[in-house]
């Protein structure tokens, strides 16, 4: 369901400079099949949205950008739009620096959502790459942001992460929001997490909340109701409906945002803090690179001005 944020998030963004255009939407987690490579062969542009896409080492058996050197000619020339590093990670592997030079436009800027991933590309020669953030922040202006509580809800949406579990953490999470609020209601964001979750022992501690992002977006229209949990896009999406978020960071997605934009995140390893932040008053200031994206973004005014022409 992240993976569904995030692309509503960057469609909406890019929707006024592509709503002429034919848009073909392809898989970045399945390998590219020969059907798609025709289309991508042809385009004018190709965007690649994502979160954690980009590796150290894109010759290790998983890639969450499943591309390899025998299509890297046809997938190319792409260019990154809010795209991440999965992981704090070593030195990047010589394949991986080719299969970059091959796949990444050396025409146009790239958008990154962290400094981290900026100083990655850079450190393998790319110097046209920009810190952008990732789209879904885009729309959380100063405006925006002020309309967002200060004071604890009396109802709480959690989430926890099922492939990066820490038992004790989530047990001790969860705990504390039954302890601190009146309803606890559980997203599941991932296909395991309600698995996770039984396997912790808390019986029917909380609702269950079906994987659906338009069931979440109908629980967050509701009064008196905030967003505390693992799930980074899932925050992200609270934010994006104006309520109060706590994100709990469990890597370096959420870390790196909390540095760069000031993203309201306590670090799991600090969990002991948390009911103290939740029972105090804070205001959300969301630091949005405004510059950078106009930067970014009107490199393709282009796309609504010309319809069909090559570029």
């Amino acid at each position: 369901m992240g993976d569904e944020i995030i692309f509503r998030g960057a469609f909406d963004e890019l929707s006024s400079h592509i709503k002429d255009s034919f848009v073909v939407n392809v898989s970045t987690h399945l390998p590219v099949s020969n059907m798609y490579l025709r289309y991508l062969k042809d385009a004018d542009i190709k965007f690649v949205c994502g979160s954690n896409l980009l590796d150290s080492r894109m010759d290790a058996r998983f890639r969450q950008w499943d591309i390899t050197w025998l299509n890297m000619s046809l997938v190319g020339p792409c260019v990154l739009y809010g795209v991440g590093w999965r992981q704090y990670q070593q030195n990047v592997s010589l394949y991986t620096k080719i299969l970059y030079k091959n796949v990444l436009s050396k025409k146009w800027m790239h958008s990154v959502r962290d400094s981290y991933t900026e100083n990655k590309l850079r450190g393998i020669g790319f110097e046209n790459v920009i810190n952008t953030g990732c789209p879904t922040m885009w729309s959380l202006s100063p405006e925006h942001c002020s309309e967002i509580p200060i004071k604890k809800a009396k109802k709480v949406i959690c989430t926890i992460t099922d492939y990066h579990p820490n038992p004790e953490k989530d047990r001790m999470l969860i705990n504390i929001l039954c302890g601190n609020y009146e309803e606890v209601y559980l997203w599941l964001q991932g296909s395991n997490d309600y698995a996770y979750y039984r396997t912790l022992g808390l019986g029917n501690t909380v609702t269950i909340l079906p994987p659906s992002v338009d069931i979440l977006d109908d629980r967050l229209a509701g009064d008196d109701v905030e967003y505390v949990g693992t799930r980074l896009h899932g925050g992200i999406r609270a934010l994006q409906k104006k309520k109060r978020t706590t994100i709990i960071g469990i890597d370096n997605r959420a870390l790196e945002k909390q540095k760069d934009f000031n993203l309201p995140v306590v670090n799991r390893t600090e969990l002991e803090t948390l009911e103290q932040v939740l029972n105090s008053e804070f205001s959300t200031t969301i630091k949005i690179p405004h510059d950078a994206i106009q930067k970014w973004i009107g490199q393709f005014a282009w796309l609504s001005e010309s319809r069909g022409e090559e570029k």
